[in-house]
């Protein structure tokens, strides 16, 4: 029987790899220490996911570990000797890292660091899949020329009709000290793949969404906002008149990427995975789209500020995954992805 670990297994990517591949017949062994709730508090807490796991997978076993500990992980690494590692677990906030530097960079780059040096000691052959982030980028991506239309911002220059692809610029812009630590992380994930030959990938993420997300101001951004809607929340929009345009992917649709990865792996390769230009939209035009789903106004409030380094408009080029991988496609519409979140919402208010 195959065998994978995932870090990050209660959290949104983590625990839908651990659900696709336990169906796949791969026995699951998932880290975490739900961190999430010490980072964002209460909103943060993935424990009610963990327990769903283990109360519905077949193959599956929980490790409660810190991935910042890094002698029990080259110790269970040696002692599982897995076929793939995925490497979901993080400091997910762009703006709660500010506020808590060495956790987020121990988090985010050293524990990146301490999972691959225990692939490369006792299984430098299994494939090493690494959650990365479209923040690698900083706010490079609003230099692009834009054009303000009636619910959105779109770009206005025809190099970037299908989005950003993965050989835009990554230095001289503001990251966030957030985006600087999972460029730390990324950048190490390539060198073991091309210094030590480790199978390896970096899935340089737009807006991962989903049903099983716990999430709040500082992180999900679809799912609060959805989550807002459902519960009768006051929304808050930062800056960009609320048409910022983020691309949405399904956190299914990711782990049916990682399954064809894994299935054929590559060397230290670095895909942008995100929804595309058909699955993206302006906040404006989600606060539209919830409400059409769900029958219910959407109540928010306006900020003038911006968030430091926030992208007006990104949008996930696919167009080198998919030459790579064109088995995959995007299953999970917008609709799809609207509706799956709210019912999930709704089902945790029961």
């Amino acid at each position: 029987m195959k065998r994978m670990i995932v870090t990050g297994s209660s959290g949104l990517v983590g625990s839908e790899v651990c659900t696709h591949f336990d169906a796949l017949g791969w026995s699951i062994h998932g880290l975490d220490s739900s961190q999430r709730a010490v980072f964002l508090g209460p909103e943060g807490d993935t424990r009610w996911n963990q327990k769903r796991l283990q109360e519905t997978l077949r193959r599956f076993t929980h490790h409660e570990l810190d991935i910042r500990d890094r002698q029990s992980i080259l110790r269970l690494v040696a002692e599982i000797k897995p076929h793939a590692l995925v490497h979901a677990a993080a400091q997910p906030s762009h703006d709660r890292a500010a506020s808590i530097p060495f956790d987020d960079f121990e988090t985010n780059a050293v524990g990146t660091l301490n999972l691959l040096e225990a692939v490369r000691r006792s299984c430098p052959e299994a494939v090493f899949v690494h959650l990365s982030t479209n923040k690698v980028y900083g706010d490079a991506p609003n230099r692009i020329k834009l054009k303000e239309l009636a619910t959105r911002w779109d770009y206005d220059d025809p190099l970037y009709a299908n989005g950003i692809a993965e050989d835009f610029p990554i230095d001289q812009s503001t990251h966030s000290l957030f985006g600087a630590s999972k460029l730390a992380a990324d950048i190490l994930v390539q060198e073991y793949g091309r210094y030590f030959g480790i199978p390896s990938c970096c899935l340089r993420c737009g807006c991962v969404t989903g049903p099983n997300q716990s999430c709040g101001e500082l992180h999900g951004f679809l799912s609060y906002l959805i989550k807002c809607n459902v519960e009768g929340g006051l929304y808050t929009v930062f800056g960009y008149r609320a048409k910022q345009v983020r691309d949405n992917i399904h956190s299914f649709d990711v782990a049916r990427f990682i399954k064809e990865f894994v299935a054929k792996p590559r060397c230290a390769e670095v895909y942008n995975l995100g929804g595309g230009r058909e699955n993206s939209c302006s906040i404006l035009q989600a606060f539209a789209r919830a409400s059409e789903i769900t029958a219910r106004p959407m109540r928010y409030e306006y900020q003038e500020k911006n968030r430091d380094g926030d992208h007006v408009c990104y949008i996930s080029n696919l167009t080198k995954l998919k030459s790579h991988y064109p088995g995959w496609q995007i299953t999970k519409g917008l609709d799809d992805i609207f509706r799956d979140i709210a019912e999930g919402w709704k089902g945790r208010m029961v």
